[in-house]
């Protein structure tokens, strides 16, 4: 059985900002910088190691099971979901598919089961129908909510902090299962995943992975028989959790889940981390550039003749290393960021309050960054600067640099402050586009 070492929590060290030449990065922004810190990091809720001793002993290698005692005790997950927000989720608040699964020993079943019309109105035909869910949940199956991290306010509020820590994107889901059933067999997921028990209790039983580390594209489905036969084998944990109680899974390790003598409310945080692999595949992409890996395969050649296979195996692997070894890490960020920031969303907008506020700012007015934004300020030439964000670019005249430095470092910024400009009026401008553009909040 694996046991946290308990130890003092403290917060995730956040690393500085990078800034490369004219290019100045935010990865990740530190929200610590511009609103008071909370009281205790998020990471603290889900494990009572410290943040190094977790990354170094735990971090994508074992599971670790923190109890409820080492955490914030049996009422620790209440404020983030309960059974009656459950209810109030599955009957108040239009639901539809994907956010809604449901399961029935190891058998996920179709969405029809459970949906319907919207009625007049709501011109749709997959609306979650709470009459038809409490009668399977009756018969005994599991109620998967998906995607809270982008329906439930206190789930919203709490996976962009874990995610900023981890400095990964999360997914959170909310599994509901009644007394003495289980929604799923034993399997493995190709995520990371924190547990945390909300409600009753549920047996747990972990056994090492038949693949360490697997990709997305490496299911445990492919792998049936070999799941299934290791977990007729001794347990590498075997634990009931109970209400404030925590456990981390690395992908791969395979689990099943048990609610005992109560119904059980769990929440999963899926961290959805990009692997090296994800580096293999941008610069396979960017290797179409070369000429010679686009060069077509002699005539006539018979593909399945190992012989002849052979020779263009040999040039082809020869023309690929001589590619990357002259691989720019530039392009090769680029892409990775085009793949990474849209899985991560910042902090919610309200689009009316945000627009009146920026038809009045003033400049005794005081503005922040949007909490969790990605972005990058580069020189676009010797005129403009160009701010990147997340599937758009903002361009603005060089001029503005400063001032875009000063409002997006994190700090809470008055807008008669912002630098390099000639008067109020331009400050006022600017600060209109910005907060239009949703990149400035009100603080």
């Amino acid at each position: 059985m694996v046991a946290p070492t308990p130890v003092a929590t403290t917060a995730v060290p956040t690393a500085p900002r990078p800034e490369t030449g004219p290019a100045m990065t935010n990865p990740q922004p530190d929200g610590a910088q511009r609103r008071p810190a909370p009281a205790r990091s998020a990471l603290s809720r889900a494990v009572a190691a410290d943040p190094a001793k977790f990354a170094e002993a735990y971090w994508g290698r074992q599971p670790l099971l923190t109890r409820a005692d080492e955490l914030a005790g049996p009422d620790g997950f209440r404020d983030l979901l309960s059974s009656e927000a459950v209810d109030d989720l599955l009957s108040e608040r239009g639901l539809r598919t994907p956010f809604l699964r449901v399961a029935n020993q190891g058998t996920v079943l179709s969405a029809s089961a459970f949906t319907g019309s919207g009625g007049a109105g709501a011109e749709v035909s997959d609306q979650v129908l709470d009459d038809k869910v409490m009668k399977l949940y009756a018969e005994g199956a599991t109620l998967v909510l998906q995607g809270l991290h982008r329906i439930w306010p206190p789930l919203i509020d709490y996976a962009r902090r874990l995610g900023e820590e981890l400095r990964q994107p999360l997914q959170v889901n909310a599994y509901l299962t009644p007394a003495g059933n289980k929604g799923f067999a034993t399997h493995y997921d190709t995520h990371d995943v924190f547990v945390l028990q909300v409600e009753g209790t549920k047996r747990w039983r972990i056994h090492e992975p038949v693949l360490s580390e697997p990709l997305e594209r490496q299911a445990w489905g492919g792998r049936a028989d070999e799941v299934g036969a290791t977990a007729e084998g001794p347990a590498a944990l075997d634990v009931v959790l109970a209400p404030g109680d925590a456990l981390y899974l690395p992908r791969g390790w395979l689990h099943s889940a048990q609610a005992q003598g109560e119904r059980s409310l769990h929440l999963t945080f899926g961290v959805r981390a990009l692997t090296r692999y994800a580096l293999v595949e941008e610069l396979l992409s960017l290797a179409a550039g070369d000429q010679r890996l686009r060069a077509t395969l002699p005539y006539g050649m018979d593909v399945a003749d190992p012989d002849q296979v052979a020779p263009e195996l040999s040039e082809t692997v020869a023309a690929l290393r001589d590619w990357l070894l002259q691989a720019d890490p530039q392009e090769v960020a680029s892409r990775l960021r085009n793949r990474a920031w849209p899985a991560q969303r910042p902090e919610p907008v309200k689009p009316l309050a945000q627009l009146a506020f920026a038809e009045q700012v003033t400049v005794d007015d005081r503005v922040s960054v949007r909490h969790g934004l990605r972005w990058q300020l580069v020189e676009d030439g010797a005129e403009h600067v160009v701010l990147r964000l997340t599937r758009r670019t903002l361009r603005f005249p060089a001029y503005c640099a400063d001032a875009l430095r000063f409002a997006l470092a994190g700090a809470v910024r008055r807008v008669g402050d912002l630098p390099g400009l000639d008067d109020d009026p331009d400050r006022l401008v600017l600060a209109r586009r910005l907060l239009r553009e949703a990149v400035l909040v009100p603080a």
